[in-house]
């Protein structure tokens, strides 16, 4: 993952990267080097020619003239030229400052911040010197000598770093372009390696706002895509803005990350067994010597009728042979790069999914999502299949050919009858969703008979027997109401009318550890109200209804949570498992198809087929969480208020498929949460 981890600008390992508003990351010094000062008004486009292949997007265009410069600028009345050759603009002439991503060509500009406006990626910086130090490569940021940043060549060591403009200065530099006196007189100077000591503390320091750097971040806005923290929330800077806490954000955007390298990982797999079937064609290929010898022989036999005839031959073989061979290197050339390529992407994003820093990780999560979701792209249809075949399908029809000598070539050799070949599971599409799991396949060789059909086996998810789940023509196919945390064999053979044929290769997919669900519309009664894409449930009706869960659990252990958003009048909502029969227009529970704790504001009740047990005080309220542990390995239902447990076990011997389920009248407004951990005191 090496170029994973070198900026675009120097080719070196980052230092100090800087998260651009594009995902791309550059190191400070390099974004101080490719800033661009142009008088406002005109964009460095404009200077440039005139004119831009790129759709720039419109940013706040702002001055950089104050007591807080960002110091890319010039305080000296004449003008100066940075080390990037740009023209610095004296203070009286207002100026324009932004930068070019150098990677994807958007331009942004600069606020009175200057680049102290961007976030560090401190989890990159972290895995560059994790990486560093396990293959003892020097040169890191905290060990090299600080040079001056303004010195036009070959520049000199700092003596005096500026804490406003996080600038290094030598003291040539300093006494030109940062003099002690106007505007920059409040400014502090300081020596490198103390700015650097602070830079390695800072580094270990949990994230916090840049707005209140007092506050860490305790939420994201899904809105801006962006951390942020308390103080943010409560000045009213995400009003109506989509706003979930942070540890929440950061579980579901590491499953998204691990679910999209599934993908990634098997097409990995695939392209190294497709380097080596490539390498073991390409030998064969090259030794395609028994070919040629039996054509020598054939020609020979001929004697003089075959005499000009046969360099004819020869040659077409030795073409079709140089063919063959300079497609497979190739292709083994194309698809090593692209493997190495995913490879080191892989690499990274394991790396970073090691990280323990949520906000770090939601800066780039959005991105390396993406990444690794586009990459599977380039594994398009038929990209890891051979363009050419190992064999020569030629063959020399020797009969009565005396008298056609000078006719004499070659004739494709026709299969006869047979059984399908084994079909070829496409892994790109084969892929799990909570406890569904889709698999396709596809026609490797055609043969004389048409296919009739295919059938799909899979195990019992623990190594067990196959079984057929699926006899038809299609080739997709979606098996629903596996079991949780577990690993399917799965095969596939097509049939025609001789017989049967072979196995396809075996392909394993794991279902997921926790079940990610919503409610389910479909089977709601009619007077349920669902919002915030079926996670948020209310009824329209004075009298209790039922709504279910999309999941379905026969094994295993499950925990979800259930937020009280709004409790009026002191009803009794009911919460709990059910079957996917249980009656929908009564309280949950009256029925023997449901097992519910039903809960006031003072005390809660377990019910089961209209009985009534196990009365408990304590109660819920508004932005109280009810939790329900549903263990079906002790076959067990234990109820939770605000993480503690309510109760004792609430049902023992429970067997089946249950569903999760609720029930709750038109005073009552509740949030379903899923993907959960089990509780801490859990004893499994």
């Amino acid at each position: 993952m090496e170029e994973e981890l070198k900026c675009p600008v120097c080719g070196s390992f980052y230092k100090e990267p800087i998260l651009l508003p594009c995902s791309h990351n550059v190191c400070l010094a390099c974004a101080w080097n490719i800033t661009v000062q142009t008088p406002e008004g005109e964009t460095p486009v404009q200077r440039a020619s005139g004119s831009s292949d790129y759709d720039y997007l419109e940013m706040d265009k702002m001055s950089l003239y104050s007591e807080t410069d960002s110091g890319y600028g010039s305080y000296t009345p004449c003008q100066l030229k940075s080390p990037n050759g740009v023209r610095v603009f004296p203070p009286n002439i207002p100026r324009h400052c932004s930068l070019t991503c150098p990677l994807c060509h958007r331009s942004v500009s600069l606020d009175e911040r200057g680049l102290r406006g961007f976030a560090r990626n401190r989890l990159l910086e972290a895995i560059v010197s994790k990486y560093q130090q396990t293959r003892g490569i020097a040169g890191s940021a905290s060990s090299s000598a600080v040079k001056c940043q303004l010195c036009d060549r070959n520049p000199l060591d700092a003596t005096v770093m500026c804490e406003q403009c996080d600038v290094f200065y030598c003291n040539a530099c300093q006494q030109r372009c940062h003099p002690s006196r106007g505007p920059l007189a409040k400014h502090r100077l300081v020596p490198p390696p103390k700015r650097a000591e602070n830079r390695r503390r800072s580094a270990r320091k949990p994230a916090t706002c840049a707005d209140h750097e007092a506050q860490n971040f305790s939420a994201y806005c899904c809105t801006c895509k962006s951390p942020t923290c308390t103080k943010c929330l409560e000045e009213g800077k995400h009003n109506q803005h989509d706003v979930k806490p942070l540890a929440v954000m950061w579980k579901q955007h590491k499953c998204q990350l691990s679910q999209a390298l599934n993908g990634v990982s098997d097409k990995a797999k695939d392209a190294k067994e497709f380097l080596v079937q490539l390498k073991n064609l390409l030998q064969q290929i090259q030794s395609g010597v028994e070919f040629e010898a039996c054509v020598v022989a054939q020609c020979d036999s001929l004697i003089e009728a075959l005499t000009r005839q046969k360099a004819k031959l020869l040659t077409k073989v030795t073409k079709e042979k140089e063919y063959k061979q300079k497609v497979v290197r190739d292709q083994i050339t194309h698809c090593t790069m692209k493997l190495r390529q995913t490879t080191g992407m892989m690499e990274y994003c394991l790396e970073v999914l090691k990280e323990n820093d949520p906000s770090g990780f939601l800066q780039i999560s959005d991105a390396l999502i993406k990444r690794v979701s586009s990459s599977q792209d380039q594994w398009v249809k038929g990209a890891l299949e051979p363009k050419v075949a190992p064999e020569f399908d030629l063959s020399l029809n020797t009969d009565a050919l005396l008298q056609t000598i000078l006719q004499l070539d070659f004739c494709q050799v026709e299969a006869g009858p047979s059984v399908p070949a084994a079909p070829l599971l496409q892994l790109e599409k084969c892929c799990t969703r909570n406890n569904s799991a889709t698999l396709a396949w596809r026609v490797t060789v055609p043969t004389g008979n048409p296919i009739e059909g295919y059938i799909l086996e899979l195990d019992d998810g623990s190594g067990g027997q196959y079984r057929e789940v699926y006899v038809g023509k299609e080739t997709v196919c979606t098996v629903d109401g596996l079991h949780f945390n577990s690993s399917y064999n799965a095969r596939v053979k097509a049939y025609n009318a001789i017989g049967v044929g072979p196995y396809s290769k075996t392909v394993v997919l794991k279902t997921s550890d926790v079940a990610w669900f919503t409610f389910d519309p479909t089977s709601a009664h009619r007077d349920i109200v669902l919002t915030n894409e079926n996670q948020t449930v209310t009824c329209s009706s004075y009298d209790d209804r039922v709504v279910l869960g999309t999941a379905a659990f026969s094994k295993g252990v499950h925990y979800w949570e259930v937020t009280i958003d709004r409790y009026d009048n002191h009803p009794d909502p009911a919460f709990g498992v059910a079957r996917i029969n249980t009656m929908k227009d009564m309280m949950l529970g009256k029925d023997d198809k449901a097992w519910a704790m039903y809960v006031d504001n003072n005390r809660s009740w377990f019910m089961h087929n209209n009985s009534h047990t196990n009365r408990a005080e304590g109660g819920i309220s508004k932005g109280a969480t009810v939790g329900v542990l549903l263990d079906l390995v002790k076959r067990t239902l234990t109820f939770y208020i605000n993480k503690e447990q309510h109760g004792p076990t609430a049902f023992e011997n429970l067997d089946g498929v249950f569903v999760p389920a609720v029930s709750l009248n038109r005073n009552v407004q509740v949030t379903l949460l899923t993907g959960l951990e089990l509780p801490k005191n859990f004893k499994q």
